[in-house]
Parts: structure tokens; C-alpha cells; sequence
């Protein structure tokens, strides 16, 4: 079966330029013309500024590196950002003859090699080593993250920090640093789950951090408050989570229909002006779901938003931070993906793709990122998984195995610099280096608007869309390449299924599923001889389609 499999994939590519319509529901997009020579608008790329990690120590394994370097190669991430930089298991600080120590040999090890893939680390300032932690101090994840201040833990974290934050300046360069960005702890605001301690104790630590690291160099980038997803209630007003506060958002007949609002951001900017502190970015969270923790499962069951709730979240911030008394400071939304729940099998299926391009798509000029969580499935959060597709956050899963949700991101990261022209499932660029056309389609079915897609439900069903737009202005014999994401191309999950899901698989299955993963349905066309061509098509429920001008 496999090598028949394998033969399959080899003969996936094809020289057509019209295709038979799938499905008998079909959405019309109307007749659109674009003149490939006509002035675009710039816009930047801020899919590809950031993308997100377990902790650190994964980072010092083979196949993590490997899978960043892939993502950096095809999707151009700029930065990486993780947990657990001061963690016991980076050995920040040890004990050697009753005398405490900095050592960085860890770190040092881990930033040499992501910079070496020409990825920066967004650092995120977090969590606390034993030595600084509460005796008794609460933890987090399997692998145990200290998140209990004591009385003496924010003078001691800010020496950790300055210390810190000199020896990368020492060992780097201070021109390279000041590239990167300092984010002072994770989503403090989920009381006792990150933080176990008070909104004011957090700002207490923000005030400590930003001084230290400024007191290295006046100019290096520091922000927070790193706060979890967008809620529509008081709960997180008072200095520790108010649960009760949210009952009323799980009788709710419509929860779109109310008004989401960001964590702790207000709060945080007016104490940061009232203490004349800098913030350089604003960080936060805009998961599409309710409760931070098993939306599939838990409390947070059926709390899912609609597909347009990233766009509104990023609206809100926008519109609030440029009427605080900080209008200019960046905006980093430094974790998010379909939901915050590292076990939805959603994760590992086609309907993420959709979900990435259009949220990224709708966004553009909101922020100065949208990082995914994460870019790989060698992630421990919750241990080790019984399965190599469990719904992991990863892009690419622990054998090394791209999701759909890697070819969203390495197809928007094709994308020119110049937007010729947008609707709801069409973006066409222009690169201005050579004034090459890219266009990316996408079918986010309208049935499914009111829902961003979670669990096991392939959702493979759905209103095609019918793609019907003609370029203009172009060299005559200009070619294309076309590749199509769908349900029977590059859908690793599918095709798992289909070969009797091995558990493990075996170093044969692997080769030959990392050969369909990574491969796409392929079609050329040219332009006739008056620089013309139409794409006029079908796109199947959740298919991606990328265009791109080749000579």
C-alpha cells in the first residue's frame, strides 16, 4: 500500500488551466479584472515576524532546530518566542559550595544556534528559577514552572534579568540586540495558573524587569503585560480572576454578539505612565475561544468565536492603545492559533489553513505580529502524546511531518510586498523587486463564519467558490504556477488515516509520508500573447490556492 501511495504523490503534478467544478453548491465571485502594471499598496508581512515554542530546553534538541530551520527557510520567521528561559532545567543560576551563580552556558547555547538559523529570540522573561521562586511555590506544565513570587523574588528577578540582559549584550553586541525584544512573563492574568499572584505583584515585576533590562541600555525594546484571550465580562478586573463573573457568558444565546475587550492592557498602560515607566510593545493573546483551557472539553466548551473575532480583538487593541498615553508603541500578539487547547485535533487538519490565511489576510495593518503557537509539535506542556497527530499546536509535528497549517504560512510568506487587490477569498500582489504577480485564494466556507473550526470533524463539506479573475498587463508568455492545499493534497492527517494510521510509523512510512505532506496538487499556465491570462476555477470547502508568476 505505501509504495502505491508513493506512486500516487509522484504523479500529482498536471498542465491544466481548467477545472471540473467539485461540488454542485458553488458561491460566484464576480468577474474581477487587475492590471498587473497598476501602483499596489505596500504592506508588510507580519505573519512571518514571529512565531512561537514550548519552552527552551526543547530547543536544545536536533529536531527542534531542524524544524526551525525549515519554517525560517519557507516561511521567513524572524523571531522565536518560548517559555521557561529561567527555568531550573537552563540551569540559570546554580548552587556550587553554598555559593549561588549566574550561568548562561544553556542559554548561551540555545541563542547561538537559533541565531545561526538567522532567527532571533523574543525573549520572553520567565519563569522563576527555584532560588527565586516561593518555597512552596505552584507550578505549571508537566515540567513544573515556578509561578509563586516571594517577598524578596522581584529584587532578586531583577538582578536575574540585569545579569541577563548585560551578558547578551557582552556576547552579542549591543547593535544586535537592540534588534530584540524583551517580554516581561506569560498571561499573568490567569490567576493561579501563570501567575500566582496579584495584577498589582505583576505590575510590581513588570517595574522590575523594564528597569533592569533599560539599565543595561536605555534603547532596548521591553513590553507586557502578556495577557490570555479577549473576554466579554469584569473577571480579570480585580487584582485576582473572578470566575464567578463569567457565568454569565455560558448562557449567552450569542456570544459574538458581545463586547469582547482585552486583559489588563487599560490597567497596564495607566500604571506604567503613573510610574513613568517605558513600554515599548503592547503583548497579548487573541485566541478565537473563551477560557484559555480545553475549549473542547472543559469550561470553555462551546465558547468558540466566530472566524471574524481576531479582527475585532485586533481593532479593539488598536483603537485603545492609540487613545492611552502610549499612541506609538508596537503591538505583538504573541501567541495564537484556532484555539489555546494542545490537544484539538483541529490543529493537525486542513480547516486551520483556511482559518490562518483569512485571519492574517483580514489583518493586515493591525499589528506588528500574530504569532502561531507554536511552529512545532516537540512540545511538552502536557507531557509526551500517546499519538504522533494529537492535536498538537505544532506546524510540524514531532516526526518531522508538515501540517497544513506550514503550508499557510509558506504560502503567505510568497507573497509580494504591493496588495493589488482583496475581497473575501482573493488577495494578488506584487513584488517590488521584480514586479512579479503572487496570489493566494482560499475557501473559508460562509457556513461556517459563525465558528472558528476545533475538534475532530474533518469539516470537509461545504460551499466551493468559484475563483473568475483575468490579469492584465503582463509580459506575453508570462507563466504561472498554480499549487492547491486540499483535502486530497498536502492533508497529512487524511492520508495517515487512509494508510492505517501506523503508530509509530515505521523510517519507510515516514519518507513516504513526509513526500505527500510536502507535496501539493501543481498546475502551469501561461499568459497569451497580449499579457493576458484568467483563473477561472473552483475551490473546494478549506482549499488554499497560490498563483505564482514564475518568469
Amino acid at each position: 500500500m505505501i509504495k502505491h501511495k508513493l506512486n500516487g504523490i509522484k504523479t500529482g503534478i498536471f498542465c491544466l488551466s481548467i477545472v471540473v467544478l467539485s461540488s454542485v453548491s458553488v458561491f460566484a465571485q464576480k468577474e474581477v479584472t487587475i492590471d498587473a502594471n497598476s501602483k499596489g499598496e505596500k504592506f508588510d508581512h507580519y505573519w512571518s515576524k514571529m512565531v512561537g515554542a514550548g519552552r527552551a530546553n526543547e530547543g536544545l534538541r536536533a529536531g527542534w532546530l531542524e524544524q526551525l530551520q525549515q519554517v525560517q527557510e519557507n516561511c521567513g520567521f524572524q523571531y522565536v518566542r518560548f517559555h521557561g528561559l529561567f527555568h531550573d532545567d537552563m540551569f540559570p543560576i546554580v548552587e556550587e559550595r553554598g555559593k549561588l551563580s549566574y550561568n548562561w552556558q544553556y542559554i548561551d547555547d540555545l541563542f547561538d544556534r537559533m541565531l545561526d538559523l538567522n532567527v532571533k529570540p523574543f525573549v520572553e522573561l520567565a519563569f522563576f528559577p527555584s532560588s527565586i521562586a516561593a518555597k512552596d511555590s505552584k507550578t505549571q506544565f508537566w515540567w513544573k514552572a515556578n509561578i509563586t513570587p516571594k517577598e524578596d523574588s522581584f529584587e532578586k528577578f531583577h538582578d536575574l534579568v540585569k545579569a541577563f540582559t548585560q551578558h547578551c549584550v557582552d556576547r552579542y553586541g549591543i547593535d544586535e540586540v537592540l534588534t530584540w525584544y524583551f517580554e516581561v512573563w506569560n498571561e499573568p492574568n490567569l490567576y493561579p495558573f501563570f501567575w500566582d499572584g496579584t495584577k498589582s505583584q505583576y505590575f510590581e515585576l513588570y517595574k522590575q524587569s523594564v528597569t533592569a533590562v533599560r539599565s543595561v541600555d536605555n534603547r532596548l525594546k521591553v513590553g507586557g503585560p502578556s495577557t490570555s484571550n479577549f473576554v466579554p465580562d469584569t473577571r480579570f478586573d480585580g487584582e485576582t480572576t473572578d470566575n464567578e463573573v463569567s457565568e454569565a457568558v455560558f448562557n449567552s444565546k450569542d456570544i459574538n454578539s458581545l463586547k469582547w475587550h482585552g486583559v489588563w492592557i487599560e490597567d497596564f498602560l495607566k500604571y506604567c505612565k503613573k510610574e513613568n515607566l517605558p513600554v515599548d510593545f503592547v503583548s497579548t493573546h487573541p485566541y478565537p475561544t473563551d477560557y484559555a483551557f480545553n475549549p473542547e472539553t472543559g469550561k470553555g466548551k462551546g465558547l468558540t468565536r466566530y472566524v471574524h473575532s481576531v479582527k475585532d480583538d485586533l481593532e479593539w487593541l488598536k483603537n485603545t492603545i492609540a487613545k492611552s498615553d502610549f499612541p506609538n508603541v508596537e503591538l505583538h500578539l504573541t501567541e495564537w492559533h484556532t484555539s489555546p487547547s494542545s490537544r484539538d485535533a483541529m490543529h493537525d487538519r486542513l480547516p486551520a489553513a483556511a482559518y490562518i490565511v483569512k485571519s492574517n489576510l483580514d489583518c493586515i495593518g493591525l499589528t506588528n505580529s500574530l504569532a502561531l503557537w507554536t511552529f512545532t509539535d516537540i512540545f511538552e506542556e502536557k507531557g509526551g502524546a500517546s499519538s504522533i497527530f494529537h492535536g498538537g499546536f505544532g506546524m510540524i509535528n514531532f516526526q518531522g511531518l508538515v501540517k497544513p497549517s506550514y503550508h499557510a504560512y509558506r504560502m503567505l510568506h510568497q507573497l509580494g510586498d504591493e496588495k493589488l487587490y482583496k475581497d473575501d477569498y482573493l488577495f494578488v500582489s506584487k513584488k517590488s523587486t521584480n514586479g512579479n504577480i503572487v496570489a493566494l485564494a482560499y475557501n473559508y466556507p460562509e457556513e461556517y463564519e459563525n465558528a472558528v473550526p476545533s475538534g475532530a470533524n474533518k469539516r470537509e463539506t461545504g460551499t466551493s467558490k468559484k475563483l473568475n479573475f483575468t490579469l492584465t498587463g503582463l509580459k506575453a508568455d508570462a507563466s504561472f504556477k498554480i499549487e492547491i492545499l486540499d483535502k486530497d493534497h498536502g492533508n497529512i492527517h487524511n492520508f495517515w488515516e487512509e494508510i492505517g494510521k501506523p503508530e509509530p510509523p515505521t523510517r519507510e512510512e515516514i519518507k513516504v509520508m513526509k513526500a505527500y505532506a510536502n507535496t501539493m496538487k501543481t498546475e502551469y499556465i501561461q499568459a497569451d500573447k497580449n499579457g493576458n491570462v484568467t483563473i477561472n476555477r473552483s475551490i473546494d470547502p478549506w482549499s488554499l490556492v497560490l498563483i505564482n508568476q514564475i518568469n
